[in-house]
């Protein structure tokens, strides 16, 4: 982790920059790939999963035998604390239903908004370096709380030809029934495509590899919605002489564990708390079995020393990062000037792996400064908005007037007519 102390304002534009990657590359092969799947389909993703997962599939489908062979694989203490998890983020995402209000707004004019569930939607769950079972909870959960007929589960297989059990259990669990050994750019696919076996969706969720990323983003140029841009994990922590040192390393290893391209920052107003937090962070990473992954992101990291907690705060809405985590006993005094966050942590208790899998919020947020203009996932990512309106004659001639003069303003008249002709056989009903 690079150091930096008290930095000039001019040099923010570097300390606040993510590492950079050539797209155009992931471009081309998205699209090479997307095109062959449009036309071989099923034959296409099992192609490409025998060329990229390393393994020659039978069926892309997962059967009920082996659902039922992963819960006996699931020790009884992992399943406990997987439903307390579910019940946790039901709990939260549920709160967010909203009940329909209707307003008048003239006499005669009632205005209201209801809710309707995305029918079609795809859920990736990554399996490579780390099975994300928690992924499951925290996109299947809200998609069933929306009402969202299809839920259509992709995630890549091992090279047995298997799904870890724990994704499985966890699917059953909250009962979504179509599961698919499909990983990488073909899950994009098939889920943008639709083939012989697996449906099209109207809207991809989930996190993923740099080509999963790029796979979702060109995606949206055939019709189907995505979540979010997403890319590498991120978080920054905010400390100062209240926090703890070794919670802190572990808060930062924690995002550094996830991949090479991670990127963690630690601002602080004190500089023994800086150094005191980069010796645990590297007597914490040597026991660590990803330690190689989480090396090579620190790299990219920064501990950067600023003048106070409101320059701190400042720093952290230009960054804008996917976990803010404020590890300061003055936490809450701070919280109406954090404008750019994707989920923040509060306290030396609050750690972000709480929020990872059990507190009840969402996992699934913007990365890469996106947090600037996205929300992370939540109900409302499952669901529309549909407007309703229902005039009555008195509210026909209460605005009619209003809407034939704005009309004729802007020379529509057909707009201007279909009022008019109601007024006429009002007025000559009166």
């Amino acid at each position: 982790m690079k150091t930096f102390i008290k930095p000039q304002l001019s040099d923010w534009s570097t300390l606040t920059s993510r590492p950079t990657k050539e797209t155009q590359d992931l471009q081309k092969i998205v699209l090479d790939v997307f095109e062959k799947i449009q036309t071989e389909k099923d034959q296409a993703i099992i192609d490409f999963t025998e060329k990229f997962d390393k393994v020659r599939l039978v069926s892309l489908e997962v059967s009920t035998e082996e659902i039922e062979e992963a819960k006996s694989l699931i020790s009884e203490e992992l399943k406990q604390a997987i439903q307390l998890a579910a019940s946790n983020i039901e709990k939260f995402h549920a709160l967010q239903r909203e009940d329909v209000k209707i307003i008048e707004t003239t006499k005669g004019v009632n205005c209201w908004r209801e809710s309707r569930g995305i029918e079609n939607v795809g859920i990736y769950i990554p399996g490579g370096t780390a099975p994300l079972f928690s992924t499951v909870l925290m996109l299947g959960i809200p998609a069933k709380l929306a009402g969202c007929h299809n839920i259509i589960l992709c995630t890549p297989p091992n090279q047995e030809g298997k799904i870890h059990p724990a994704i499985l259990y966890t699917a059953n669990l909250i009962g979504i029934e179509k599961i698919y050994k499909v990983g990488g750019i073909q899950a994009i696919g098939a889920l943008t495509f639709g083939t012989e076996t697996i449906q099209k969706v109207d809207k991809i969720f989930g996190p993923g590899n740099q080509y999963v990323t790029a796979a979702k983003q060109v995606a949206q140029n055939f019709g189907v919605a995505i979540d979010m841009p997403a890319g590498p994990s991120e978080v920054l922590v905010i400390a100062d002489e209240t926090s703890v040192p070794k919670y802190v390393a572990a808060d930062l290893l924690s995002q550094a564990e996830h991949g090479i391209d991670s990127q963690v920052i630690l601002l602080t107003t004190n500089e023994q708390t800086l150094n005191e937090t980069i010796i645990e962070i590297n007597a914490q990473l040597e026991v660590l079995p990803r330690k190689e992954l989480a090396a090579i992101a620190l790299e990219n990291s920064r501990g950067i020393v600023l003048n106070s907690i409101e320059e701190c705060v400042t720093f952290s809405n230009v960054y804008a990062p996917e976990h803010l985590i404020f590890a300061c006993e003055t936490s809450e005094n701070y919280i109406d000037k954090i404008i750019n966050a994707g989920s923040v942590f509060l306290g030396n208790y609050s750690c972000e792996s709480a929020g990872d899998y059990a507190s009840g919020t969402n996992h699934t947020l913007p990365t890469n400064g996106y947090a600037k203009n996205y929300s992370g996932v939540s109900y409302d990512s499952f669901i529309k908005k549909i407007t309703f309106q229902k005039l009555t004659a008195e509210g026909i001639q209460n605005i009619g007037p209003a809407i034939e003069l704005m009309a004729e303003a802007e020379e529509l008249f057909a707009h201007k007519n279909a009022v008019t002709l109601r007024l006429l056989d009002l007025r000559s009903k009166a």
